[in-house]
Order: C-alpha cells, then structure tokens, then sequence
C-alpha cells in the first residue's frame, strides 16, 4: 500500500477525527480511502449517465422506456 501525505483544514480534520472517535472507521485512512471508494463509484456512474444521454442525444430517441431507463440506473447504483 501506498503511503502519502496530505493536509487537511481544521474543520475537516475536526470531523474525520470525530468520525474515528465515534467508531465508525478505525482510522483516518480508512474514511479517507472508503471516501475515495465512494467518489469513484459516483464517478462510475455519472459517466454511464453521460455516455446514455450522448448516446440518447446522437440518436434522438431511444426505445428504452423511462421504467427501462430508471431500473438500469438502479442497477448501476446498486452495483
């Protein structure tokens, strides 16, 4: 595993300790990587829902219905 160093503001140093403090990570490093898990998985689907929308917009229109269209996203989101 890597090892970095980073800075943080006072206020976000604050929580990050209060979430260890209060149990619900063991350390530091492990919020700051399950956050960066989460911003990735975001990211994953924010550009599945671009890639739809380019796809839908270059077509201009799709035969998928707003149900169809809604489950993929869920499915997506739920991973």
């Amino acid at each position: 595993m890597s090892r970095q160093s980073i800075s943080f503001t006072e206020p976000n140093d604050q929580w990050l300790k209060a979430q260890v403090e209060n149990q619900e990570y063991s350390s530091k490093s492990e919020l700051v990587n399950d956050l960066i898990r989460q911003a990735r998985k975001q990211q994953t689907q924010i550009d599945w829902i671009k890639a739809k929308i380019e796809k839908a917009e270059k077509s201009g229109f799709t035969t998928d219905s707003k149900e169809e269209i809604l489950a993929q996203s869920k499915s997506l989101l739920n991973g």
